[in-house]
């Protein structure tokens, strides 16, 4: 049986995970196949003792703790699979614990830095507009890349300022967005307009007319760091980041914040509660009777 494309297609389709999602589990479970092959062991019979000698190998070959989360997570979901189809009776991975890592605090831009970037990016034409009405989205939402090159133009609302996105395992929510992002957004599509007419349904295309790919716009975030002064390194997500830290410091609740992430989990957006300094110092300020 070809467990890889059997395992690929349940995750697509029954689980509904992201494309980036279900790649990385399937290299993790490819990886696992064939460690299960060299020791000459069918996986209806890979059992506890069998996956934590796979561990055990992976820890040898130097693997990263937080990569090693992740297989310990591929290859849970992948015993589920093999479980409720009935291709073993038993869950092997009951005992097993995933490492325990150190919850790191997400790097984000300034206020000042974003604003920096925003006021600052030089360019002209299709693409310059293009990219400016990306990048204030991006911090103007806090939407994830992917979410965001994958926005067709029956999902924005401009008269609520409403946009239907769609996000990790198709779940939909609605993520406002204000003024600043309204009217790039708008002299984006004027030419767009122009240049390709109004058939196209992705919002962001490339000068082809296709949709664009977030590679594309990762490398287009670095050129206009590197062009406005801005030598903190950043990524599209590191806008998301921002985008909530300063909800947060700007006195948000953690909930709202949580909806407008798209985050399932509380636990996922108190990874934000770390706080600045300065807001540190402002609320000891105003809240402390003898500050």
């Amino acid at each position: 049986m070809d467990w890889l494309n059997s395992f690929t297609i349940y995750l697509e389709e029954e689980k509904n995970f992201s494309f980036l999602t279900v790649k990385s589990y399937a290299a993790d479970i490819r990886d696992f196949l064939k460690f299960l092959k060299l020791k000459k062991v069918k996986v209806e019979d890979a059992d506890y003792p069998k996956v934590r000698e796979y561990l055990s190998f992976l820890l040898d070959e130097g693997l990263e703790k937080s990569t090693l989360a992740r297989r310990v997570a591929s290859l849970r979901c992948f015993f589920h699979y093999l479980q409720i189809k009935g291709y073993i009776s038993s869950f092997p991975l009951s005992f097993l614990r995933s490492p325990k890592l150190k919850k790191k605090i997400p790097s984000f831009l300034g206020e000042n830095e974003v604003e920096k970037l925003l006021n600052e990016m030089e360019g002209e034409g299709f693409s310059f507009l293009r990219d400016k009405a990306f990048l204030e989205l991006l911090y103007g939402t806090g939407m994830r890349i992917a979410e965001l090159v994958s926005l067709n133009i029956q999902d924005i609302d401009f008269g609520s300022e409403l946009i239907k996105v769609r996000g990790k395992r198709g779940k939909e929510r609605l993520a406002p967005f204000g003024g600043f992002a309204a009217k790039a957004l708008n002299n984006y599509l004027a030419v767009r307009e122009e240049k390709f007419g109004s058939l196209k349904e992705a919002i962001f295309l490339n000068k082809f007319g296709n949709r664009i790919s977030d590679r594309w716009m990762r490398k287009r975030l670095k050129i206009y760091l590197k062009q406005t002064g801005i030598l903190k390194p950043a990524t599209p997500h590191t806008l998301r980041h921002s985008f909530a830290t300063h909800l947060l410091n700007r006195g948000a609740d953690l909930r709202s914040v949580q909806e407008l992430l798209g985050h399932e989990k509380l636990s996922t957006t108190q990874i934000y509660t770390h706080i600045t300094p300065k807001r540190l110092k402002q609320v000891y300020e105003e809240a402390h009777p003898r500050a």
